[in-house]
């Protein structure tokens, strides 16, 4: 059970849902350690307002070095920390073969490297105090297909292999792990997308429609639907899902995501179970006999 004052360690909390969750966590009393590449002129400003609640730090989380570095300090410093929320992130569009190596590399190095780094560098601390949370962001993108997001989607669904895992190891020293899978929700993270260098041959398929829409394209009832998502809301259940025991192993926000992924689950499992037969029959021949 945690304490009714908790303390959280955020990254990518210069913006998005890092930021929503560190103003929320400080108007309700928390400590926050938030970190960011950057530090924005929004944490700066609640810095100001919430004095020694708010500890702050650059953190590059491609950087295994700083982020161990950084979680000792942030350790050290604090005492205890219950709650580690693993913002930081950022989408890529392209077509696989537009997509440059440095988009390729700097995608799973945030967007999936960073959060191995941050689990490997905190699990000891939350060993040592007796456990813990680890929130991940997810995305709906970790379960769902989306054209021209299948380098953003590579690394979403590592990030679910990854913390499912991970997850089982962790239980044992009262570590729990809860994925947040959003779909479209009304951040920046639409305007702030890298986009890779276009080629013609994809100008007139789904891709192109995609492109299309981010640059206005859309109907404007479309689009309010399409990005539907309010982060005040969804930082919300997140600091609530905190508290929660046992602590959810996965929560998704917004009709489209349920929709979306309820779908592709089911669409798998039907296909799974359409192939029982050749999975079973594909066992070493004294496997089948010992079966018969």
């Amino acid at each position: 059970m945690f304490p009714s004052t908790q303390t959280w360690f955020i990254t990518g909390a210069g913006s998005g849902f890092g930021l929503e969750v560190t103003a929320q966590l400080l108007a309700g009393g928390h400590r926050v350690a938030a970190t960011s590449r950057d530090l924005s002129p929004a944490l700066k400003e609640l810095a100001q307002q919430h004095g020694a609640r708010l500890w702050t730090a650059e953190l590059d989380v491609t950087d295994p070095q700083t982020v161990h570095t950084t979680i000792g300090q942030a350790f050290a410093e604090l005492g205890r920390i219950d709650v580690v929320f693993s913002s930081a992130g950022f989408g890529v569009l392209g077509a696989a073969e537009e997509l440059s190596d440095e988009l390729l590399n700097r995608q799973l190095a945030v967007n999936l490297l960073g959060p191995i780094h941050l689990t490997r560098a905190v699990t000891p601390w939350l060993r040592a105090q007796g456990g813990g949370r680890i929130i991940q962001m997810s995305s709906s993108g970790g379960h769902v297909p989306d054209p021209g997001m299948s380098l953003y989607n590579a690394s979403k669904f590592g990030v679910e292999g990854f913390f499912e895992s991970a997850a089982v190891e962790l239980a044992a020293f009262e570590i729990s792990v809860t994925l947040i899978a959003p779909g479209g929700t009304r951040t920046a993270f639409n305007a702030n997308i890298a986009q890779a260098e276009p080629l013609p041959a994809y100008e007139d398929g789904a891709l192109g429609q995609v492109r299309g829409a981010l640059a206005g394209g859309m109907d404007e009832t479309a689009l309010r639907h399409a990005v539907a998502g309010d982060p005040a809301k969804i930082a919300r259940a997140i600091i609530t899902s905190a508290s929660t025991t046992p602590a959810p192993r996965r929560l998704v926000f917004g009709a489209a995501a349920y929709e979306a992924i309820t779908t592709a689950w089911q669409q798998r499992l039907e296909a799974l179970t359409a192939q029982r037969d050749l999975a079973l029959s594909s066992d070493a021949d004294d496997v089948l006999a010992d079966r018969a």
